[in-house]
């Protein structure tokens, strides 16, 4: 089938990249252009903007293409600065619009009445800047040998921008989504002193422990396809409508991700060596880990975390270094945070609802006016008020309200050990926050297959970033579609009669053994709604997954060295879910969902203990039979931070 390539465009910028104006290039874009002279400038009569070009000299002589819209205001204004390797993306083409909001995309909303310069750049090797890419180009030092990185491009930049443009006020903010809130964060690392302000949202922050590539060590296919669309030449790339409708099916026939990734071109790409060969936490990964990198820095620009409760691309980063930076805000004054009920990039939309699940106001603008906007004025604006912005705000779902917090997570209710409460596996499939008693070796067991994978939504499973893909909504899809498969076990608490609150991060904890030497394990946190709910008849007995990840077993112990499962050993898998803000009404079930594989988002374990799964074949995928104990010394559970 003939993809439509404006379309394609438009399906990425959505569910990658939707914040602020920056999004993968129109088709052609991806070629260096011509070297824009600094001054150039297209100014659109009766327009209330002036529109500049220019080609931002680097300490080591590279260029980077940068433009810079300049509102018509006879005053000093601000810089708000983005950076992205997708390319400058605005509305109309130069020239066709007169004003700035008509020009700006979803989030951006904000900025354009409210005298702000917005400017946006390439970066390094990427579309008109000139220099090498490297993807997520580490600071330098021993990952990069160079006297270059993000940190110092952006310090350049920052200093060019206050020479060069006359209307600037002396302050700068950073703002960008995915891997553009990554590169703010490499902005603050070591920052230019005029940088007073920066918002993360959705940032990449460590790709093996909980960000785009691996998740605690199983890898998530749809890198493949991101990489034969960012990496590769347009007129190279393989066609991401493949012959099958279904990419459960594709990816079954190819066995490995190594295979897959052969098959679609990207095996000659330097990124995806690198993937191949540090498939554990090792040195490469721990050195750019954002959230460990800040943490030994101190906290000198005022940032705002911006996290997504169901962000299906980096539903770790926000919150990781949220929580490594916080011990440094002794005066809570310096380190924000805000939780919403939002996807990849949701928070520039209108976060009315997701899916079928509404949340009953305009969560978005709400944000984006009441607080991103003011945070930005209070530390880029003279005279501008303080903002009346708390430390965290989180909107609470289920209960579908904001609450307002001078810390997170929240400790939880008296007598819980360690800020959680176990919520433990029973006979019967039941839960409860009673420990089940000791009747021997209690469990529940399950074969896993290989050659039948559970899939993570409903077949047919369409390319993530193919036309008509619903990718963005995939976490908020009904569970009960796996909940009667013969490899999901399926436990529930009784009809609750009070509420169950919790805020923060739940932990799995399971004890299990398997006749195989490796296996995978994913635990779903899941809202089950009463079977008749008269408020969205649709929504009855609906399972709505709250939080759940996954842990590839060899990383059980040590992730940097990974290690074979004992075949019949008992062993502990203890792993952190991602953050939950949510409320189990009355009416409601609790549910923990527990499977081996969820496919084809992440590779299938062959669960056979191989060097190296990627170049895992056929002989190594076998059948396994996994248990899940729920008692005594091995009573399984998931904590959760549960509060008054």
């Amino acid at each position: 089938m003939k993809i439509n390539r404006f379309l394609l465009t438009a399906v990425l910028s959505f569910y990658l990249f939707a914040c602020g104006a920056t999004a993968l290039p129109p088709a052609g874009a991806e070629s260096f252009g011509r070297e824009i002279h600094p001054s150039e400038q297209s100014i659109v009569d009766n327009s209330d903007f002036v529109r500049r070009e220019a080609m931002i000299p680097m300490r080591d002589g590279v260029e980077l293409h940068t433009i810079v819209l300049v509102p018509k205001r006879d005053e000093k204004m601000p810089v708000l600065l983005t950076r992205t390797p997708y390319g400058i993306f605005l509305r109309p083409a130069p020239g066709q619009s007169r004003r700035l909001k008509d020009v700006l995309f979803g989030g951006d909303d904000i900025f354009a009445d409210a005298g702000y310069i917005r400017v946006f750049q390439d970066v390094r090797g990427r579309n008109h800047s000139g220099g090498e890419y490297v993807v997520n180009r580490p600071l330098c030092g021993p990952l990069n040998p160079t006297d270059v990185d993000h940190s110092t491009d952006t310090y350049d930049t920052i200093q060019w921008l206050l020479e060069n443009i006359p209307e600037n006020n002396g302050r700068v903010g950073m703002i960008g989504g995915s891997y553009d809130g990554f590169l703010v964060l490499m902005g603050i690392v070591n920052p230019h002193p005029a940088l007073k302000a920066a918002v993360p949202v959705n940032p990449m922050v460590d790709g093996w422990v909980g960000d785009d590539w691996f998740h605690n060590g199983a890898f998530r296919q749809m890198t493949i396809d991101f990489l034969n669309i960012h990496l590769v030449p347009s007129g190279e790339r393989k066609k991401i409508w493949r012959e099958s409708g279904d990419d459960y099916k594709v990816f079954l026939r190819e066995l490995s991700a190594g295979a897959m990734g052969r098959r679609m071109g990207v095996d000659r790409l330097d990124f995806w060596k690198t993937l191949l060969g540090h498939p554990a936490y090792d040195e490469f990964w721990q050195g750019q880990a954002m959230d460990k990198i800040l943490s030994v820095r101190p906290l000198a620009v005022p940032t705002y975390y911006v996290h997504g409760l169901w962000d299906q691309e980096d539903i770790y980063g926000a919150i990781a270094a949220y929580l490594a930076t916080e011990p440094k805000d002794t005066n809570n004054d310096r380190n924000f945070l805000v939780v919403g009920p939002w996807n990849h990039g949701g928070s520039s939309g209108d976060g009315y609802a997701l899916g079928p699940i509404r949340f009953n106001s305009a969560t978005g603008p709400y944000f984006r006016r009441n607080f991103l906007l003011p945070f930005f004025d209070a530390r880029l604006k003279d005279g501008a008020p303080d903002a009346d912005i708390p430390p965290v705000l989180v909107f609470e779902t289920g209960a579908n309200r904001w609450r307002r917090y001078n810390t997170w997570p929240l400790s939880c209710a008296s007598g819980c050990e360690h800020g959680t409460k176990p919520l433990y596996l029973q006979p019967g499939f039941g839960l409860d926050f009673i420990k089940a008693g000791s009747d021997g070796a209690a469990y529940d067991a399950y074969v896993s297959d290989p050659s039948r994978p559970v899939p993570y939504r409903k077949r047919p499973i369409k390319p993530v970033y193919s036309v008509g893909s619903t990718w963005g909504l995939w976490l908020v899809d009904d569970q009960r579609q796996f909940a009667d498969r013969s490899d999901v076990l399926s436990y529930q608490t009784a009809v609750l009669t009070q509420p169950v609150r919790i805020s923060g991060r739940p932990t799995a904890t399971l004890f299990a053994s398997t006749s195989g030497t490796d296996m995978d394990l994913i635990v779903k946190l899941i809202d089950v709604y009463p079977d008749r709910y008269p408020e969205k008849p649709e929504l009855s007995g609906y399972q709505l997954m709250i939080s759940a990840d996954i842990i590839r077993g060899r990383y059980r112990k040590d992730p940097a060295n990974p290690s074979p499962v004992t075949a019949g050993c008992v062993e502990q898998y203890r792993w952190e879910l991602p953050a939950a803000a949510h409320v189990f009404l009355p009416g409601h079930r609790i549910m923990v969902q527990i499977q081996s594989s969820w496919f084809p988002l992440y590779d299938r374990n062959p669960q056979t203990y191989v060097d190296n799964i990627f170049n895992a074949v056929s002989g190594d995928f076998l059948k396994a039979e996994h248990r899940i104990y729920r008692s005594g010394d091995y009573a399984s559970c998931v904590e959760l931070p549960v509060v008054d």
